[in-house]
């Protein structure tokens, strides 16, 4: 093992700029010296990737992924969000989806949408497109897309300095200054050629990866959601996750001052073995959940299934709308005609009957404008995004 010595080594230092503060510049990657893999290391890395494989095998015997992973991604989107502060709840987003209204949603559910269309947009074009500065840009501009911010050089890295600290502060007394403009080229080259070096585990190049983002912070708003972005994308690029069905943020949201503390530490410290094994002790965790969750899911919608074609003549109508729900577990008779492609009556029909099986309950007590929710599949999501108690702020 190394000496403080070595390790400092591997971190970055503050240079001073002309403008009379001082800024700080990461070291190159890969780390050097090298990570060390003690038997602790090695032991998390090796759990790490056996829940990844389990979450894997979980899913893949669902009829569907596709139906669920909406959900996956809509629950990535609200812990991530909410990690910078934002408000908007998983129901909130669902309402706001199902109901349709011509009305734009609010501040707060409009950043999760972004953060959704961000995801989408990253994974649509990553079989194209390198995991690349340019793809980052992309999704940069898609997450600011009319939100707070986008005035903010959406979708371009900034020219200008910013600084991390509490509400308020100035750059003198931030808490950590990033890279001035004018050494963002060459540290986020170095940060591309390393999303480009398949040398090392998957799961420790995103951990490796997703820090030196932060401490980058190229842009002037988004960069927290932007990062825990690209560790789905790169998860995704070397192959191991076959769908975006791991919500880190859930852990990361929980130990939120933890993971500012780690990233920290690697910033100034050169800890990267403590901040990796924090990272894949919250990989496990989520993988666990997540492998929990698609089982419960199968069984729910198996359970469904039976109680549906019991019904005869009519299970046809009500077993398509079943797979709506599993996309879109806060429906209106509207939204069920249009995606079941049926006239309004004939979907007002099934909306009533789910109620009456059980399946849906009206949640409005209005006889127009009715809203339907699917609560036992909402419910297994609904859990892990309520608001927690601690106080929101950027890593």
């Amino acid at each position: 093992m190394f000496n403080e010595d070595e390790i400092r080594q591997r971190a970055g230092t503050y240079l001073p700029e002309p403008a009379g503060y001082r800024a700080f510049v990461p070291a190159s990657l890969p780390p050097n010296p090298a990570i060390v893999f003690d038997a602790a290391l090695a032991s998390l890395l090796s759990n790490a990737d056996v829940q990844l494989g389990r979450l894997d095998g979980a899913t893949s015997i669902l009829p569907n992924p596709d139906l669920f992973v909406a959900m996956y991604v809509r629950q990535e989107a609200v812990l991530s969000s909410q990690i910078e502060g934002t408000q908007a709840s998983l129901t909130d987003v669902l309402q706001y989806e199902a109901e349709d209204d011509g009305v734009g949603p609010g501040a707060d559910v409009g950043e999760v949408v972004n953060y959704v269309r961000a995801m989408k947009h990253g994974l649509a074009r990553l079989p194209e497109l390198p995991l690349s500065l340019r793809l980052i840009r992309e999704i940069h501009a898609e997450l600011m897309q009319g939100v707070r911010g986008q005035e903010r050089q959406r979708g371009d890295f900034r020219t200008s300095q910013n600084w991390i600290g509490a509400g308020g502060s100035t750059i003198a007394t931030a808490t950590f200054v990033p890279p001035a403009p004018h050494r963002l080229g060459e540290a986020l080259s170095n940060l591309e050629r390393f999303l480009h070096d398949a040398h090392l585990p998957p799961l420790v190049q995103a951990a490796i990866a997703h820090a030196q983002f932060e401490t980058i912070h190229p842009f002037l708003d988004g960069n927290g959601r932007v990062g825990r972005l690209l560790i789905t994308f790169l998860l995704c690029h070397r192959g191991v996750l076959g769908k975006p069905l791991l919500y880190l943020s859930h852990y990361l949201k929980q130990h939120r001052a933890e993971y500012y503390d780690r990233l920290q530490a690697v910033r100034i410290e050169g800890r990267w073995e403590e901040w990796i094994a924090f990272f894949l002790r919250g990989v496990s965790e989520v993988a666990r959940s997540a492998t929990d969750t698609a089982r419960r899911i199968t069984a729910l919608r198996d359970q469904n299934q039976r109680l549906l074609q019991a019904e005869g003549k009519a299970s046809g109508n009500l077993l398509r709308a079943l797979d709506v729900l599993f996309e879109s577990p806060v429906v209106t008779v509207r939204l069920l005609e249009q995606r079941l492609q049926v006239t309004f009556a004939t979907a007002n029909s099934a909306a009533s009957r789910l109620v009456e099986l059980g399946v849906l309950r009206e949640r409005t007590g209005y006889a127009r404008n009715r809203r339907f929710v699917f609560e036992p599949y909402l419910a297994l999501f609904e859990a892990d995004s309520a608001m927690s108690p601690s106080s929101a702020g950027p890593p």
